[in-house]
C-alpha cells in the first residue's frame, strides 16, 4: 500500500512538473495582443523604401515589414535573410548562404532572385540610405546562394548594404516603373515579422498584424500600434503606450511606475549647418571664428537643463570605435572670435557691432523645433546662439520655421546657418562621408563640403580600406581636417532615454551602433521575436 501511494505521489508530482513545463512553454511563445509605441510626431511616411521620411523614425518602421540579408542586435551583427555570409578579396564579392523556407507576406516563396532583381532596382531607382556606387551586380546560384559583386574594395558594404537594404519582392516590384507613386498595398509586402495594415498620416498612427509564418519565429505581438502622443510620462503612466522616448527628468518618475529606463551612448548631434558657399561663410576663418563664439556647454545648461553631452568637431561619437581623442576642438573663446573677425576686416560699430566696407555683419539662422530620434523637441538652442554670436559682435536674424521647411530650404542652399541634427554616429565610419561628401545628397545634413580636397581623397580611401586598424588612422585625419576645416559645427549630444512598461513581457534595448545605418532608437524589432 505504502508503494503504491509513493507511485502515486512520483505520478502526481511528474504530471504537475509536466504541465508546468507546458505552461511556461506556452507563456514564452504565447502572444499578447498588441504592443503600442508613441512618439510626439507621429507622421513618418508610409513603411517602404521610397515612402518613408528620410530620416531614422522612418526607416525604423520601415524595417518591421521589410528585412534585409543581415541585422543587429543589442551585441553586433546577426543572420536574417542570409544565414551566413563571407568576403572573397580575390573576386571582390559577398557571398551570402539564405536562409530557406521563407515566404513573403502574400505566400510567395523567397529566394535569391529576390536579392538579385532587389540590388539592380536601387541601381535603377536609388535609394538613398543604400548607396550601389561600389557595387556592380549580384548573381544567383541556385535559389539560395547569392553573390554580390563590388567594383573595388568597399569596407562598409555590410555595414551599408548588407544590413540595410530592404529585400523586396520581385514578382511585384517588376511591374512598378515609378516606386515613388505606388499607393496599392502589394508596395508593403515583405518578408518582416510584421504586415503594414493602415497609416493614418492625419493622426500619425500606423498598424501592423503579425506575420504568424515569419521566418525566425512567431512575432510576439499580434498588434504592434504607433501612435502620436506629446506627454511620454502621461502616455506610459496611464497604459496607452508600452515603449516611449523620455526627457531625462522623467526618468525618475516613470522608474517609480515600474518602468525601465533606457540610456543610449551617444549616437545623435545637434548641429550648425553653414553654407559655405557664400561670403562670409566660404571663409574657413570666419567659420573657425563662429565656432570660437558658440559655448556648447551653455546651450546645453540654458536650453536642456543640463542633459546632454559638449560634441566633437570631428562629427564622430566618442562613443564609436573609430573617435579620435585628439581631435582639435574649439574652446569658447569670444575674444578669439572677435581676433579672427578683426583679423578679415570687421570693424566695431558705436553700437558694438561688427562692419565690413559700411555693411553690417548680419548672419540669419534657421530653427526648428527639431525631432529627436523621433520625438519633436522645442528648441531654444537657436535663442542661445544668437546670444552668444551677438555678444561678440555679430547681429542674428532668428527665424523659426517648421522642420520640413527648413530641411528643404538646406537642401536648396537657401540659407546662411541653420539648426538641424541627426543620428548615425554609432554606425560605420561611412557617416563622415555621408556628412561632408560634396556629392553626398541623400542627407539634408550632408555638409557637401569640396574645398578641401586632402579631405576628400582620405573620405574616398576609408570606404577602400578593408584593413581595420590602417581605416582607422585613416579616419583618425579626417576628424582632424574636419575640425579644422569647420563645415558644420556639431553642438551636443542630447541625453537620450526612452522608458518602456516590463509587464508585456518584451525587452526593449538600444541596438549596437545603432539599428541600420546607426539610428540611436530602441524599437529593434528583434525585441519582439527572440
Amino acid at each position: 500500500m505504502k508503494n503504491l501511494k509513493k507511485i502515486l505521489v512520483c505520478k502526481f508530482a511528474l504530471l504537475m512538473m509536466l504541465t508546468l513545463l507546458g505552461t511556461a512553454s506556452f507563456t514564452a511563445h504565447a502572444q499578447v495582443d498588441e504592443i503600442r509605441i508613441a512618439d510626439s510626431k507621429g507622421d513618418w511616411g508610409y513603411p517602404n523604401a521610397y515612402r518613408h521620411y528620410p530620416r531614422g523614425p522612418g526607416y525604423v518602421r520601415m524595417s518591421w515589414v521589410y528585412d534585409t540579408l543581415i541585422w543587429k542586435d543589442e551585441k553586433g551583427y546577426i543572420p536574417a535573410l542570409a544565414k551566413s555570409w563571407t568576403y572573397d578579396p580575390k573576386l571582390l564579392s559577398f557571398i551570402f548562404e539564405l536562409n530557406q523556407g521563407i515566404k513573403w507576406h502574400d505566400g510567395k516563396a523567397f529566394s535569391s532572385s529576390d536579392v538579385v532583381f532587389t540590388v539592380e532596382y536601387f541601381k535603377k531607382h536609388p535609394y538613398g540610405w543604400v548607396p550601389m556606387g561600389d557595387v556592380s551586380g549580384a548573381k544567383a546560384v541556385g535559389p539560395n546562394k547569392v553573390i554580390i559583386k563590388l567594383n573595388r574594395p568597399y569596407a562598409p558594404f555590410l555595414a551599408y548594404v548588407g544590413g540595410v537594404m530592404p529585400i523586396l519582392p520581385k514578382h511585384i516590384w517588376q511591374n512598378i516603373n515609378d516606386p515613388k507613386k505606388c499607393n496599392d498595398s502589394k508596395c508593403f509586402i515583405g518578408t518582416g515579422p510584421y504586415k503594414f495594415i493602415d497609416f493614418n498620416k492625419a493622426k500619425g498612427t500606423y498598424l501592423y498584424e503579425a506575420f504568424n509564418n515569419y521566418y525566425q519565429g512567431k512575432p510576439k505581438a499580434k498588434r504592434l500600434i504607433y501612435i502620436k502622443a506629446g506627454k511620454p510620462l502621461m502616455t506610459l503612466s496611464t497604459g496607452k503606450a508600452d515603449l516611449a522616448n523620455i526627457k531625462p527628468d522623467m526618468a525618475n518618475a516613470l522608474k517609480k511606475k515600474g518602468m525601465i529606463i533606457l540610456k543610449n551612448a551617444r549616437g545623435w548631434n545637434k548641429k550648425l549647418m553653414i553654407n559655405h558657399r557664400i561670403a562670409p561663410f566660404s571663409s574657413k576663418r570666419f567659420r573657425q571664428a563662429l565656432a570660437c563664439a558658440i559655448n556648447q556647454q551653455e546651450i546645453i545648461d540654458k536650453a536642456h537643463r543640463g542633459f546632454g553631452y559638449p560634441a566633437s568637431f570631428g562629427l564622430l561619437s566618442p562613443d564609436h570605435e573609430f573617435y579620435n581623442p585628439d581631435t582639435p576642438t574649439y574652446i569658447p573663446n569670444p575674444a578669439k572670435a572677435m581676433e579672427i573677425l578683426e583679423s578679415l576686416g570687421y570693424k566695431k560699430d558705436a553700437k558694438g557691432f561688427y562692419i565690413k566696407d559700411s555693411q553690417p555683419l548680419k548672419v540669419q539662422i534657421l530653427s526648428s523645433n527639431i525631432t529627436v530620434a523621433g520625438d519633436s523637441v522645442a528648441d531654444r538652442d537657436g535663442e542661445v546662439i544668437k546670444q552668444q554670436f551677438e555678444a561678440v559682435g555679430i547681429r542674428v536674424d532668428l527665424v523659426n520655421l517648421e522642420q520640413a521647411t527648413t530641411d528643404a530650404k538646406v537642401k536648396k542652399w537657401d540659407f546662411n546657418l541653420a539648426i538641424s541634427g541627426h543620428g548615425g554616429l554609432l554606425g560605420d565610419a561611412r557617416i563622415l562621408n555621408r556628412m561632408i561628401n560634396p556629392k553626398a545628397t541623400g542627407s539634408v545634413n550632408s555638409a557637401r563640403f569640396g574645398a578641401n580636397k586632402k579631405l576628400l581623397k582620405l573620405l574616398k580611401e576609408q570606404v577602400s580600406e578593408m584593413d581595420v586598424e590602417k581605416r582607422r588612422a585613416i579616419v583618425y585625419k579626417i576628424q582632424e581636417i574636419y575640425a579644422d576645416e569647420v563645415p558644420a559645427i556639431s553642438l551636443y549630444y542630447p541625453a537620450s532615454m526612452a522608458a518602456y512598461n516590463p509587464k508585456k513581457g518584451i525587452k526593449w534595448y538600444y541596438t549596437h551602433g545603432g539599428i541600420g545605418l546607426g539610428i540611436p532608437i530602441s524599437q529593434n524589432k528583434m525585441s519582439l521575436i527572440k
